[in-house]
């Protein structure tokens, strides 16, 4: 880890995004151009495969006796919503640092997709997601300002318990090729459909069984991470709910409608 003192504390006004944008708690990403679709091969229509993950930091104050330009140790991460290893998704992330830090763009290749450093200043930083060819081209910007002290200011800094600040999103790829949902279709940090009866996937070029697999559920800062798995079932309920009421709100035009007709076919009254 490289030690490097980090600008003086500030707030930043949220930058625009470039490429695909963020959305409330779900980006959907942008469909191949028809260029790409001759590199990944077959697409699915009418299909998505849904990706949630977390970005953020967690910064530990290092004490009163800590050097005063090296106040905290801090790492930013980006990490599957449960813990669950992204790297059939991500390729590879690049963290875009203060540029009074030595080497300031870092790119991870490999999970877990963090970075820690030392510093006594916040600012933001610009996380890059770069997808495997089969998944989507375009690189995802995000952007994290980080944090080392509580927002509350009459909390008092601790060595024990950390300053966490966390993102929950969920990237969703529309008409995935079939080697992208062949290789994460049982993937338990990936939401995907359901297939018509009959349709088969063809096999992964790479056995995912055989691929190494790397668990941040065993990562040492677990235990302060957030748990979103409610926020998760949240959004399916709301959006279970909102299938519900639209289909009854179907049923009850179709109620309206066979009134109606019944209505015309009685016979007039006797006169």
């Amino acid at each position: 880890m490289t030690n490097s003192s980090s600008p003086k504390r500030n707030e930043q006004d949220q930058p625009e995004t470039s490429g695909p944008v963020l959305k409330s708690l779900k980006t959907k990403l942008s469909k191949p151009e028809d260029a790409e679709k001759k590199i990944v091969g077959k697409k699915l229509k009418d299909v998505e495969i849904s990706v949630p993950i977390v970005y953020g930091n967690i910064a530990f104050w290092l004490g009163k006796k800590a050097n005063e330009y090296q106040s905290h140790k801090w790492t930013v991460y980006v990490r599957g919503a449960t813990n669950e290893d992204t790297s059939g998704v991500i390729k590879k992330v690049v963290f875009q640092l203060h540029s009074s830090f030595n080497n300031p763009t870092r790119v991870v290749e490999s999970p877990p997709f963090e970075l820690s450093e030392q510093g006594w200043g916040e600012f933001e930083i610009a996380i890059t997601l770069h997808f495997h060819s089969d998944v989507c081209e375009k690189p995802l910007s995000l952007y994290h300002q980080l944090k080392l002290y509580p927002e509350d200011e009459s909390t008092s800094l601790s060595i024990k318990k950390p300053v966490v600040v966390e993102s929950y999103d969920e990237l969703v790829f529309p008409e995935p090729s079939e080697s992208f949902l062949a290789r994460v279709q049982n993937h338990p940090a990936v939401s995907v459909p359901r297939l018509p009866v009959g349709f088969t996937l063809p096999t992964p070029a790479e056995d995912p069984s055989e691929r190494k697999r790397v668990d941040t559920k065993d990562h040492p800062l677990t235990q302060w991470f957030t748990n979103f798995s409610e926020a998760d079932e949240l959004l399916q309920l709301a959006a279970a709910r909102q299938q519900v009421q639209t289909h009854i709100a179907k049923l009850r035009r179709q109620i309206t409608v066979i009134e109606g007709q019944q209505q015309q076919l009685k016979p007039s009254s006797d006169q």
